[in-house]
C-alpha cells in the first residue's frame, strides 16, 4: 500500500508539473519606441498588439495557452533595440517578436533573431531592405505586414508626377536610415518618370527651423514637396512654408498622418498626403469592431488614433502569428516560421484578409494595390480620393502583380 501511495504521489507531481507546463504562457516581444518623436506610432502599434491579445486570450489563446507580452521601449534608438533583443532571446526566451517602428532599430536588431532562429514580424518599419537583410542565408526569419517603401516611394511620385502634373518636384528626407533609405527609393521612382528633383535636402531629428532647405526648394521652382521623415519634423516643414508665405502641396510617406504631424502643424498641414493602408473609418463591419473597441479600451483623445496604420498593423501582426502557432501546433521557431510561409487558413485582419500572405521567397504581406492615399483635413486623415473612399467596403487582397505594374 505504502509503494502503491508512493507512485501514486509521483504520478500526481508528474501530472500536476505536465499541467503547469502546459498553461506556461507564449511570450511573444513587442518592440518600439514608446517615449520620444515617434511614440504616437510606437504606443499605438503596442495598443493595437494588446487589443488583438487580449481577444485572443479571452477566446481561450493559442494552443491551450495565454498569450503573454514582453513590452520594451527601444527609443528609436538602434543600440537600445540590440539591447532589447539580447533581453527577449537570452533572459525572457520570447518565441517571436513584433513590432519595430525605425527602420535603423529593425536592421540593428534583426540579426540576433535571425542568429537565434526566432521569427520577427515587422508591423510598421518600412525601409525596404528590412525583410531582404538574409536574403543569403538560407533561411530568413524576418516577415512584414506594413507597406514597404518600394511601394510607397512610387506611389508618391505617381500621385505627383502622374496624377498631379507636377514637373519640378524638391525631397526633404531626414538623416536616419528610415529619411535615406526613402529618399533613395525617391529617386529611383522619379528617374523611371525621366524626372530628376530639382532640390533634395536632408534634416535632422529634432531640427525646428527647415527655411534653409525650404528656401533652396522655392528658388529652384518646386512645385511640390516629397518628404520621408517623422511627424514632428514635418511639422516643421509645413510650419516652416507658412512661415515663409509659401504653400506647395506636401506628398510623402505614410508618416504624415501622424498625430504629432497634423497637431503641430495645424492649419499648414491641410492637404498633406500620404499612402495609408488603414483610415480611421468603419468602412467594413471587422474595421468598425476593431475602432469600436479600440476608442472604447484606449480613450485616445478627439476619439482619433494617434497612429491609425499603427494600431491595425500591429492588430493584425498578432493574429498572424497566433494563427502560424496554431497550425505549426508549436512554439519551436523554425515551425512557426514554415508555417507563416505557408498559412492554409486565411486570417481576417482590420487592413486586409491574409490569404497566403507569404512564401518562402516573399516575406511581404502588403502589395501595392492594398494602400490609398489619405489626406489630412481638419485634424484627421481622410481619404482623398473619393472613387477609394466609394470602394473602401471591398477588401484588397494581395496581388504581388500590383507591385510589377507600379514599378513601370
Amino acid at each position: 500500500m505504502q509503494f502503491s501511495f508512493k507512485l501514486l504521489t509521483v504520478a500526481g507531481a508528474i501530472a500536476f508539473s505536465a499541467g503547469a507546463f502546459a498553461a506556461d504562457p507564449i511570450k511573444i516581444g513587442v518592440d518600439g519606441p514608446f517615449t520620444g518623436g515617434s511614440s504616437s506610432m510606437g504606443v499605438s502599434m503596442r495598443d493595437g498588439v494588446r487589443l488583438a491579445t487580449e481577444e485572443i486570450n479571452k477566446a481561450g489563446g493559442v494552443l491551450g495557452r495565454k498569450i503573454q507580452l514582453i513590452e520594451r521601449d527601444d527609443e528609436a534608438k538602434n543600440e537600445r533595440g540590440v539591447q532589447i533583443a539580447q533581453e527577449f532571446i537570452n533572459k525572457e526566451k520570447v518565441v517571436a517578436v513584433v513590432g519595430y517602428i525605425n527602420t535603423g532599430v529593425a536592421l540593428a536588431s534583426q540579426r540576433f533573431f535571425q542568429d537565434a532562429k526566432i521569427p520577427v514580424l515587422n508591423n510598421v518599419a518600412t525601409g525596404s531592405v528590412i525583410t531582404h537583410q538574409f536574403d543569403k542565408d538560407p533561411d530568413n526569419y524576418v516577415f512584414r505586414n506594413a507597406a514597404h517603401d518600394s511601394i510607397q516611394a512610387p506611389m508618391i511620385v505617381e500621385e505627383a508626377i502622374v496624377r498631379r502634373g507636377f514637373k519640378k518636384v524638391a525631397i526633404l528626407a531626414d538623416s536616419t536610415n528610415y529619411g535615406q533609405l526613402g529618399r533613395e527609393d525617391l529617386e529611383k521612382a522619379l528617374k523611371r518618370k525621366g524626372i530628376t528633383a530639382v532640390a533634395v535636402e536632408k534634416f535632422n531629428i529634432k531640427d525646428v527651423d527647415m527655411t534653409a532647405q525650404l528656401l533652396k526648394a522655392k528658388e529652384a521652382g518646386a512645385e511640390a514637396v516629397l518628404t520621408y521623415g517623422i511627424g514632428p519634423e514635418l511639422a516643421q516643414i509645413a510650419n516652416g512654408m507658412t512661415k515663409l508665405g509659401w504653400k506647395v502641396p506636401i506628398i510623402g510617406s505614410w508618416t504624415l498622418a501622424m498625430a504629432n504631424f497634423i497637431d503641430n502643424a495645424g492649419p499648414g498641414g491641410d492637404g498633406a498626403r500620404m499612402p495609408q493602408t488603414f483610415i480611421q473609418e468603419p468602412t467594413t463591419p471587422k474595421r468598425k469592431a476593431f475602432i469600436d473597441a479600440f476608442l472604447a479600451t484606449f480613450k485616445p483623445k478627439n476619439n482619433r488614433m494617434d497612429s491609425p496604420v499603427s494600431a491595425a498593423q500591429g492588430y493584425d501582426s498578432i493574429y498572424l502569428l497566433a494563427a502560424a502557432i496554431k497550425q505549426a501546433g508549436s512554439t519551436d521557431g523554425p515551425k512557426i516560421k514554415a508555417a507563416l510561409e505557408d498559412l492554409q487558413t486565411p486570417v481576417e485582419g482590420v487592413v486586409t484578409t491574409y490569404n497566403k500572405p507569404f512564401s518562402k521567397t516573399d516575406h511581404e504581406a502588403i502589395t501595392a494595390n492594398i494602400p490609398v492615399f489619405g489626406e489630412v483635413k481638419g485634424g484627421r486623415v481622410v481619404f482623398a480620393s473619393a472613387d477609394d473612399q466609394k470602394s473602401a467596403s471591398q477588401v484588397r487582397l494581395k496581388d504581388v502583380a500590383a507591385n510589377d505594374a507600379l514599378m513601370k
